[in-house]
């Protein structure tokens, strides 16, 4: 359509509200003037016309400056009716003051006040006819108090809170025809709304009793609009909802913005993500200096097309880096990161990508020699447990010399600070991928007597990473199941991908050397229960209606991850939840040696077996995975999750002459 065309199609707009208006005033004004020709005689046909020419044209001109016809009337609310109760109201004065000054025939005060009132409620009347059957086009079908029939290919919903978002929501999707739901009910706690209707839907409850029958109410599924709400209490709303047969949603609008921003703010409703299901406030380690710090630097992210590496250049972009350079080995990533930040920042960021291998040490050292970064975010490594097991040649190669490499091409060329992406798995490691990724923090560890500040960050599983368990339980659900999870005993610590890469960003800010930082990330989670709700909050019944199969703990594989925090071996920083490992460095010529003992194996190409027992020896902690679960039920962790050692199989090590 041309620009034309909607030119013309806006005026139509106009005039037929227009033509509306002065139908809806002409019936009003011309019923009191004939009422008061039939009381005074003497007042002619011609001067009624007059005094109803003024009194129109007056309103309409009042209506035409207060800018009412530039409404959209379907989604007015009360500010726009009180403007045109206000244009109104001027109209009417501006109707006496010409009527009393020029006009020898005066309209009495009674008959015009009444006029006047009546055109306003009659045309308030018209719009308020309109909206209502714009928002509900099944109005018709109401009969004797009686909810409406279904509508074809709509889901009927309930909307739990009759609040301000949660009328907002029943608002818009009454108004839209296109819309996939159709709200049958509100529930809320409140005895003031229980047994009213807002919009026309009735508001039952409370809940708990709700709850009960809720299996009996005609609806499918189950939205939330519960702004602002704890952990605690949204967690017992979630608890409340999980188990009643219908599919839980979620509508998200930032409360706060409600009024101001209405139109521009995305809302949507949607699934339950796995964040809220961690039943914890997010950690926001964000802070002004964050900003300030890495303004105009030259920065350097390796992994950069990973889950993590790409968060962090997201959010380093926003601080107006001086050059951020993208490099990974793998193109597919890297590429889409960097054609969204193009489409995000355009030629305001200076970006450049790199393809490279971090174990390509001469071609490491070309590009930092290039591009002389100050900060260093190392993120390339091989994360995946199982399949580092049965390669491990390939996680020392790329996890323990990658790290080795890029370190030694940054301290070369004197990068201000370095920091290294851990993980909680390299926490007493039972795993080979645990054990290099303990190796690189030994290695950052040992130089302190570099010019350049080495850190590591480490931290929990991340929820939405490449490979994470929840997308994988989804698309199990989605298919009808079975969900498969290694051990019901599992229990792990998550966090979100902008919790990871804001710790991150934050510890390149501190003058730290040589440390390892820690988030306390509170308490784990058994993965059986996560199972069970994102089923529940499906709509569907555990091991009924979608099976929960156990396959079994693969090689490596902990029951348990350990606590990062523990009071022994960390020390406080100023922010509450971050804290320092306070376990000795080990000297730096002793980590080569090290180094050259690996290289050395890797040389000789051995197996999997040898370059394990050589790791095992290269770093004490690194035990076997069936030692170290054999032992799960007497630990902390266990009991955080609220694991009774009666829910753990007795297990026996005999062969392997461990004793329980």
């Amino acid at each position: 359509m041309s620009a034309k065309d909607n030119f013309f199609k806006g005026k139509s707009r106009l005039v037929l509200l227009l033509l509306i208006d002065i139908v809806c005033l002409t019936i009003s004004y011309w019923f009191f003037l004939y009422r008061f020709h039939g009381f005074s005689p003497a007042a002619q046909i011609g001067d009624l016309a007059v005094i109803y020419l003024i009194m129109l044209v007056s309103v309409l001109v009042s209506r035409l400056f207060f800018r009412v016809y530039l409404q959209m009337w379907r989604y007015a609310t009360s500010d726009v009716y009180l403007r045109i109760v206000l244009a109104d109201f001027i109209g009417g004065i501006l109707y006496f003051a010409v009527d009393r000054v020029i006009f020898p025939v005066h309209l009495p005060f009674q008959y015009a006040v009444a006029a006047v009132s009546v055109g306003l409620l009659t045309t308030l009347s018209s719009r308020f006819i309109y909206q209502f059957v714009r928002r509900r086009p099944d109005i018709l079908r109401f009969t004797n108090n009686r909810l409406p029939a279904p509508q074809k290919n709509k889901i009927n919903v309930a909307i739990v809170g009759a609040g301000e978002m949660g009328v907002l929501l029943a608002s818009e999707l009454l108004m839209n025809r296109n819309s996939r739901y159709q709200p049958i009910f509100f529930i809320d706690n409140d005895q003031r709304k229980i047994g009213t209707r807002i919009e026309g839907v009735p508001v039952i409850g409370p809940d708990h009793e709700v709850i009960q029958d809720i299996a009996k109410l005609p609806i499918q599924e189950i939205i939330i609009a519960l702004p602002g709400v704890d952990m605690l209490k949204r967690e017992q709303v979630f608890d409340q909802y999980m188990n009643t047969g219908c599919k839980v949603m979620i509508y998200d609008y930032p409360v706060d913005r409600l009024h101001a921003e209405q139109k521009q703010e995305k809302r949507l409703i949607r699934d339950i993500n796995i964040e809220d299901l961690l039943f914890r406030d997010s950690v926001m380690l964000d802070d002004p200096n964050t900003k300030a710090y890495y303004r105009g630097k030259r920065i350097l992210v390796t992994g950069a097309g990973g889950s993590i590496g790409s968060e962090i250049c997201r959010q380093l972009a926003r601080c107006e880096p001086a050059e951020l350079v993208l490099l990974d080995v793998y193109e597919n990533g890297v590429y889409d990161l960097e054609q969204d930040l193009k489409r995000r920042y355009g030629t305001s960021l200076n970006s450049s990508t790199i393809i490279a291998n971090v174990c390509d040490l001469n071609r490491l050292m070309k590009v930092f020699e290039s591009k002389r970064p100050q900060v260093v975010f190392h993120a390339a490594a091989h994360k995946h447990v199982p399949l580092m097991e049965n390669n491990c040649d390939e996680a020392i190669l790329n996890n323990v010399f990658g790290t080795y490499n890029t370190a030694l091409a940054a301290e070369k060329n004197e990068a201000d600070r370095f920091v290294m992406i851990s993980t909680d798995k390299a926490v007493n490691p039972t795993n080979i991928m645990g054990a290099t990724k303990r190796l690189c923090e030994m290695i950052i560890q040992s130089r302190q007597d570099s010019p350049t500040d080495f850190v590591a960050v480490r931290f929990g599983n991340v929820l939405g990473s490449n490979g994470s368990v929840v997308p994988l339980f989804r698309r199990q659900i989605a298919e009808g199941g079975p969900v498969t999870i290694t051990d019901k005993r599992v229990i792990r610590y998550f966090m979100t991908i902008p919790e990871a890469s804001q710790l991150v960003l934050r510890t390149g800010t501190r003058a730290g050397r040589s440390d390892i930082y820690v988030l306390d990330m509170g308490k784990p989670i058994k993965i059986l229960d996560l199972a069970k709700k994102l089923i529940s909050l499906s709509g569907f019944e555990p091991d009924k209606d979608i099976l929960i199969k156990e396959i079994g703990l693969r090689p490596g594989e902990k029951l348990y991850e350990e606590l990062l925090v523990k009071t022994e071996t960390c020390r406080k920083t100023e922010d509450a939840r971050i804290f320092i490992e306070r376990l000795p460095p080990p000297p730096r010529e002793e980590v080569d040696r090290m180094l050259r003992a690996l290289r050395q194996a890797l040389d000789m190409k051995a197996d999997d077996e040898l370059l394990k027992e050589l790791m095992m020896r290269i770093v004490p902690s690194y035990r076997s995975a069936l030692e170290v679960n054999a032992r799960a039920s007497f630990t902390a962790e266990f009991k955080a999750a609220g694991i009774r050692s009666s829910e753990l199989p007795e297990i026996i090590l005999e062969p392997l002459g461990i004793p329980i």
